[in-house]
């Protein structure tokens, strides 16, 4: 059974959001917390509020879609936390825009970020959080089980971590490797997330939970071992739809969101070719 009570946690992308309210809940239970992300003012004010209930927790200003940077990042981590029990892969950009929109630098940015880093971090990680019978947590998205609209390539990043961390599981059972892994497909969480400059607006009109819901979401997945767990859980009954009749559930979500950029005013996205 987990106990947060003394584990040493890593969260990534821990200056706001879901890793902000993730390494305060964390710190809040007991555990050591070690947080990183790229800006060292959001990250000094998270750590702030961490030491409040975790004293001994400390953070790393690091840009993790740095691929060369991660494996000395990594040993940084171990030696300075003494240690590691659980990885949260929490960093990540979402990219909001119509499939064949997308810039070929956005879409190398949201796949090394999004996919290409957090591997690279957890295969770093890998031989310590064994060493400990530690846990990894993947933080994707519902993202990764619906095909939303205005989202493939973020999509497809949810996906390929989805997929590495179901592998990766299978793997390590077959080595008999004591590490638990785990997927958090978070639907709507009030974050900056859906604020970003660069992004075209959400579509969504579904009610945003506060971040805080990702704390409890990640804690039941460690304590029961879950491959896989929804924020909020009512998404978990829609990946089977969409998997008993794909075509249906697709024709479903292009007539939705014709429906939803009428009720908004919005035009429909102007089709690959169209003069900009």
């Amino acid at each position: 059974m987990f106990d947060p009570s003394g584990a040493r946690v890593l969260v990534t992308g821990a200056s706001s959001g879901l890793g902000a309210a993730l390494s305060v809940g964390l710190a809040e239970r007991g555990a050591v917390v070690g947080l990183c992300a790229r800006r060292a003012d959001r990250l000094a004010e998270v750590l702030e509020q961490v030491r409040e209930h975790s004293p001994g927790s400390r953070s790393w200003t690091v840009d993790l879609a740095d691929l060369d940077r991660i494996d000395g990042f990594a040993r940084q981590v171990t030696e300075e936390l003494g240690g590691i029990d659980v990885l949260v892969n929490n960093a990540g950009i979402p990219k909001r825009r119509w499939a064949w929109q997308h810039r070929p630098d956005e879409i190398a940015e949201v796949l090394r970020l999004n996919v290409e880093s957090p591997i690279r971090l957890t295969t770093a990680l890998l031989a310590d959080l064994a060493a400990s019978s530690g846990h990894v947590v993947m933080i994707g998205s519902v993202a990764a089980r619906l095909a939303p609209p205005n989202e493939a390539v973020y999509s497809a990043s949810k996906a390929a971590v989805t997929a590495y961390a179901e592998g990766l599981r299978v793997d390590l059972g077959v080595a008999g490797v004591p590490v638990g892994v785990h997927v958090v497909q978070p639907g709507v969480l009030s974050t900056e997330l859906f604020e970003l400059p660069d992004n075209d607006p959400s579509l969504s009109d579904v009610e945003p939970l506060p971040p805080t819901a990702i704390v409890d979401a990640v804690l039941g997945a460690l304590v029961s071992g879950a491959a896989e767990t929804f924020v909020p859980e009512w998404f978990r009954d829609l990946p089977p739809v969409k998997a008993g009749d794909l075509d249906g559930f697709l024709r479903g979500a292009i007539e939705y969101t014709q429906g939803r950029l009428a009720a908004l005013g919005a035009p429909l996205p102007e089709p690959p070719g169209a003069p900009s």
